[in-house]
C-alpha cells in the first residue's frame, strides 16, 4: 500500500510541477537581470531539469504564503530521540528546535528527506545548532538548529544524540517542516487569515542611508521574493552607537539537495519562516542572500541603505552586517557570479561607512566565546578582525564551509579592486585614424577594452577635453558621441570599479579639422612613376603603394596644409583594376579615385587631406603607371580662397563654338576661353574656377592641359585619352586675366568645360571641410539608393546632408568621386543639385562597357544630389570627400 501511495503521489506532485512550470514560464522574472552573468532572476542554471513546484518562473506580485509542520520526536531516554521514517505534508527546507532557547545539545542531530517527485531519500544531513539568543532574548524564542534545504518532500526522518555526555536532551524536541508557498498558489490577500494592512511593505526611513564610495547593485526586495510580512509585525532595528558598519560577514545556508535558481526566492522564503516561526526571531536573520548565479536578496527589513541590525554572527551583530550564500560549501567551491555579487553589496554596505574590504578592523565582542579555530573572546573586549571575515572567524562554526572561507580573498579583491589595463582600442565611426591620433568631423564612435570581468564594472564614462560627454553600464565596450568645436579634442574613458574606485584610461588625441580655404598652384607634376619623379620609378604592383611626399616643394608649403588637390592619372595597367589615394597615416577604406581596365589611361581629379605631409596611393590588381600633378590646396588657415557654387553651366564646347571658336584643338594647339564676367561668374576677385572638362572625338592619343592664362605651361596634363575616347575630367584651375587656357599635346580634339564653381577672395564663400573618403552610394548593392542599375533618362536621388558626417544644414556643396560601371551603351551622367532643372553640363562621358570615374563638386540645395543618365543603363558609386559650408 505504502508503496501504491508514494507512486500515487509522485504522479501528483509530477503534473503539479507541470502545471506550475508552464503557468510561471509565461512570465518576466523580476524585470531585473543577474548582475553576474546576465541571466535573469530564476531562469535555473540547469536547462535539463524540470521546474520544481518551488520555482519562480515570473515576478511575485505580493505575499506568498507559508507554513511550518511541525512533528514532535520521540525521547528514547539515555540522550537519544528520534522521528522514525514517515509519510509528510510537502515541505522543502527542514530543521530541528527545542523550548529552551540556551539549552544546548553537545552531539549530533540528523535529519534525512524524501524527494517528493522520485521517492529517494537523501542522504544523512548534519544540523548544526544556532548559537542561543542570536536574535537577543525573545520570548518564545526556541533553541535550533540551521535549516537545511531538502527541495520539494512528503518523507522525513530524524535521529538525535548528546554524545554520552549526560543521557539528557532539551525538552520539546521537534522537527520543522517548511513549506515555503509557491508564487502562484500560495499568495496571501485579504481573503486570507490576516489583516490587510499586515500585507503592506515595510516602508524604510524618510531619511537616506550614507552615502557610498561603491555603487548600490540591483537586489530583489521583500515584496520581489514574496515576503510575507504579516508573520514578522515588529519594526526593524538598527546598529547601535550611530550605526557604524565596520565589518561583513560571509555564511552559507547549507542544503542537502542541489537547487535551480528558478527555487532561489522559495529558499530565502523557507529561510525566513524558520526564523521566525521556528527560532521566534523578529525576521530573517541575514541582512542579505545570494544565490550561485549571482542574483542579490534583501534579506532583514528595515532598508537596503540602512544599518540593519541583523542576526547572524553571534557576539559581533551590532558593527556588522552579512551575506549569505544560498547552498553548502564545504564540498563545493562557490560559483564565481555569487562571488562578485556578494563582493558588491559588501562594497556598497562597506563603502558607506569608508572601511576598505581588503582592510583590517576593531570589532568590540558581544559574547564571551571562542571561534572555530580556538580563538578565545572576552565580553567587552577588542579584536581585530578582517573587514571581510567568515562567520567562522566570529563563531565556533564551519560557516561558511571550508571551501567558500577559502574564497573570501577574492571577494576581497573584487570589492575592493580597480578596473584593470583600460585603454581605447579605436576610434571608428565617421572618425579615421590620423597618424598618432584621429580624425572626424564630428561624430566619433569610441572603443575600448579592460582584462576586469564586466560584471565588476558599474560604468564607463566617455571624457572629452576632461568632461563627461557620455556614458554606459559596465556591460558596454563602445559609445558613439559628437566632438563639437574645431581643433584637438584629448578622449579618454574612466571606469568606475563596483568598488567604486575609478580608472581613467590613457587620452587619445581626436582632430576635428576647421574650415579650410583654397589656395590655386600653378598645376605642377609631383609624382610619376614612369621617370621616378616623386617616387621610385617602378610599376605599382598588385596590392601595392606608394608614399608621396606633397608638402613643403615648390608650390605647396611645408605646414598649414589640410588637404591637396591632385590630378592623378593611371596608365600603362596590365590589369582590371583601381586606385585609391588616401591620407597617409589613416586606415584605407573601400573608397576608389580611378577604376581602369588594361591598357586604358584614365585620369582624374582627387582632393585627399593631408595628416603628416604625405598621401598614399594604393593599386588593387596589375601593374599600373601613377602621375600626380597639384593644381592647389587647402589651406588650414583663412587666407586662402572660399568656394561658391555657381552652376553647373556650359562654358565652352568647340564642337558648336560655345566659348571659343567653333574647331577642334589641333596638335600643340591653345584655345583661350574667358571665365571671369561670364554666365554670372564675378569679373574681378576669382582665383581659380571648377571646371568639368570632356575631351571628345580624339584623332589620336594625347593630353590636354588646362593652366591659367598669361602663364607658362608645365609638364603637368589633365586628360590623357587614345583615339576615339571620351573622357572628362574634373578641373580646379587658377584664373589669371579672367581667362584658361587648355593645351592639346597631338592629333585634334573637341573640348568642352561645364562650370560647377569658383573660388573667390571675397568673405561671401564657403569653406572646405575634409571628409572621407567614405562611400555614400553604389547601386549594384542599395548603398543609398535603390539596388538597380540607372536606365535610360533614369535620375537617382541621393541624400548627403545629414549622412555619414555631412551636417545636416549649413552645406553649399559637396565633393563626390563619382565612377560609372557596367553601362551598356554609351552615354553620359550629369550630377546635379536635387531640385533644380538640369543642365546639359555632363560629368561622366562613356562608352558600353567602360568603368570610368570622375570627381565632382556638386552644390547641394535640399540636401540631396541627382544622378541622371541618358542611354542604356549603368551602376553608379560615389564616394564622399570633403563639403564646402559657410
Amino acid at each position: 500500500m505504502r508503496s501504491g501511495r508514494r507512486a500515487r503521489r509522485t504522479t501528483a506532485v509530477r503534473a503539479r510541477r507541470t502545471a506550475a512550470g508552464a503557468a510561471l514560464g509565461i512570465a518576466a522574472i523580476l524585470g531585473i537581470q543577474s548582475i553576474a552573468n546576465g541571466a535573469a532572476f530564476g531562469s535555473g542554471d540547469d536547462p535539463a531539469r524540470q521546474p520544481s513546484v518551488y520555482s519562480a518562473r515570473g515576478k511575485e506580485h505580493g505575499p506568498v504564503r507559508t507554513a511550518v509542520h511541525k512533528l514532535a520526536l520521540t525521547d528514547q531516554g539515555h540522550g537519544e530521540a528520534v522521528l522514525s521514517k514517515r509519510d509528510t505534508d510537502r515541505f522543502a527546507l527542514m530543521g530541528v528546535s527545542w523550548t529552551d532557547p540556551l539549552a544546548k545539545i553537545q552531539g549530533t542531530i540528523q535529519a534525512r528527506a524524501r524527494n517528493a517527485e522520485t521517492g529517494q531519500w537523501t542522504a544523512w544531513q548534519d544540523l548544526t545548532p544556532y548559537p542561543a539568543m542570536l536574535d537577543g532574548k525573545r520570548a518564545g524564542a526556541r533553541g535550533s538548529t540551521e535549516p537545511v534545504w531538502v527541495d520539494a518532500s512528503d518523507g522525513a526522518e530524524v535521529r538525535v544524540t548528546d554524545g554520552a555526555r549526560n543521557g539528557k536532551l532539551p525538552a520539546g524536541l521537534r522537527l520543522d517542516l517548511v513549506d515555503p508557498g509557491t508564487a502562484t498558489a500560495g499568495r496571501t490577500s485579504a481573503g486570507l487569515d490576516a489583516e490587510p494592512a499586515a500585507f503592506v511593505q515595510e516602508t524604510p526611513p524618510t531619511t537616506p542611508g550614507p552615502a557610498s564610495t561603491a555603487p548600490q547593485p540591483p537586489v530583489v526586495s521583500r515584496a520581489g521574493w514574496g515576503a510575507d510580512e504579516s508573520i514578522s509585525p515588529e519594526e526593524p532595528g538598527y546598529l547601535p552607537n550611530g550605526g557604524t558598519i565596520r565589518a561583513a560577514f560571509v555564511h552559507h545556508t547549507a542544503d542537502a539537495t542541489p537547487y535551480d535558481c528558478s527555487e532561489s526566492a522559495a529558499i530565502v522564503r523557507g529561510i525566513y519562516t524558520y526564523h521566525v516561526k521556528s527560532n521566534g526571531w523578529k525576521d530573517i536573520g541575514y541582512n542579505f542572500l545570494v544565490d550561485k548565479c549571482g542574483t542579490l536578496f534583501e534579506g532583514r527589513k528595515g532598508g537596503i541603505d540602512q544599518p540593519v541590525y541583523g542576526a547572524h554572527t553571534y557576539g559581533w551583530n551590532s558593527q556588522s552586517t552579512s551575506v549569505a550564500f544560498l547552498g553548502d560549501y564545504n564540498q563545493q567551491n562557490a560559483s564565481d557570479a555569487s562571488l562578485v555579487s556578494a563582493s558588491r553589496i559588501i562594497a556598497y554596505k562597506l563603502g558607506q561607512y569608508g572601511v576598505d574590504p581588503s582592510g583590517t578592523t576593531l570589532l568590540t565582542s558581544g559574547a564571551t566565546q571562542k571561534n572555530y579555530f580556538g580563538t578565545s573572546y572576552t565580553l567587552g573586549q577588542d579584536y581585530t578582525f578582517n573587514t571581510v571575515s567568515g562567520h567562522r572567524d566570529g563563531y565556533a562554526t564551519e560557516c561558511p564551509g571550508n571551501l567558500l572561507y577559502g574564497q573570501l580573498g577574492t571577494i576581497r579583491g573584487y570589492a575592493s579592486g580597480t578596473v584593470q589595463n583600460l585603454a581605447i582600442t579605436s576610434v571608428g565611426g565617421e572618425a579615421t585614424k590620423a597618424g598618432s591620433g584621429y580624425q572626424t568631423p564630428g561624430p566619433a564612435t569610441v572603443n575600448w577594452s579592460t582584462s576586469t570581468q564586466t560584471p565588476l564594472i558599474y560604468k564607463f564614462e566617455v571624457l572629452v577635453d576632461g568632461q563627461v560627454a557620455t556614458w554606459s553600464w559596465g556591460h558596454v565596450r563602445s559609445a558613439t558621441l559628437t566632438l563639437s568645436g574645431y581643433g584637438d579634442h584629448t578622449v579618454a574613458i574612466r571606469a568606475t570599479h563596483t568598488s567604486g574606485k575609478v580608472t581613467t584610461s590613457a587620452p587619445v588625441t581626436v582632430t576635428v579639422p576647421g574650415p579650410k580655404t583654397f589656395k590655386p598652384v600653378t598645376p605642377t607634376r609631383l609624382m610619376d612613376t614612369r621617370s621616378g619623379t616623386g617616387v621610385a620609378k617602378a610599376k605599382v604592383g598588385p596590392g601595392g603603394e606608394v608614399v608621396l611626399d606633397v608638402t613643403g616643394n615648390s608650390v605647396v608649403p611645408s605646414t598649414g596644409v589640410g588637404a591637396v588637390v591632385l590630378n592623378v592619372t593611371a596608365t600603362n595597367p596590365t590589369a582590371t583594376s583601381y586606385v585609391s589615394v588616401y591620407p597617409n597615416g589613416t586606415d584605407r577604406t573601400s573608397a576608389s579615385n580611378l577604376n581602369f581596365t588594361a591598357g586604358k589611361t584614365i585620369p582624374n581629379l582627387v582632393t585627399v587631406p593631408v595628416i603628416d605631409g604625405k598621401v598614399r596611393f594604393y593599386n588593387h590588381a596589375g601593374t599600373v603607371d601613377l602621375i600626380a600633378d597639384v593644381t592647389g590646396y587647402y589651406a588650414t588657415d583663412t587666407s586662402g580662397s572660399t568656394h561658391v557654387s555657381h552652376g553647373p553651366l556650359r562654358l565652352m564646347d568647340t564642337r558648336y563654338g560655345t566659348g571659343t571658336p567653333k574647331a577642334k584643338v589641333g596638335p600643340q594647339g591653345v584655345v583661350s576661353l574667358q571665365v571671369a564676367g561670364v554666365q554670372g561668374v564675378p569679373s574681378s576677385g576669382v582665383t581659380a574656377v571648377v571646371l568639368n572638362v570632356t575631351a571628345t572625338n580624339p584623332t589620336s592619343s594625347s593630353f590636354v592641359s588646362v593652366y591659367p592664362d598669361g602663364t607658362t605651361r608645365t609638364s603637368a596634363s589633365n586628360l590623357n585619352f587614345t583615339a576615339g575616347q571620351t573622357i572628362p575630367n574634373l578641373v580646379i584651375v587658377p584664373v589669371v586675366n579672367g581667362k584658361v587656357d587648355f593645351y592639346n599635346h597631338a592629333g585634334s580634339v573637341d573640348l568642352l568645360a561645364d562650370i560647377t564653381g569658383y573660388f573667390t577672395s571675397g568673405t561671401d564663400g564657403a569653406s572646405h571641410i575634409n571628409l572621407g573618403p567614405k562611400r555614400l552610394m553604389d547601386t549594384r548593392y542599395g548603398i543609398g539608393v535603390p539596388k538597380a542599375p540607372v536606365g535610360p533618362q533614369g535620375v537617382v536621388s541621393l541624400p548627403v546632408a545629414g549622412v555619414q558626417g555631412v551636417p545636416s544644414s549649413g552645406v553649399t556643396a559637396v565633393v563626390l568621386n563619382v565612377t560609372a560601371t557596367n553601362p551598356t551603351s554609351s552615354s553620359f551622367v550629369s550630377v546635379y543639385p536635387d531640385g533644380t532643372a538640369r543642365t546639359s553640363a555632363s560629368n561622366l562621358n562613356f562608352t558600353s562597357g567602360l568603368t570610368i570615374p570622375n570627381l565632382v563638386i556638386v552644390p547641394v540645395v535640399n540636401g540631396k544630389v541627382d544622378f541622371y543618365n541618358q542611354w542604356g543603363s549603368v551602376d553608379l558609386i560615389a564616394d564622399i570627400t570633403g563639403y564646402f559650408t559657410k
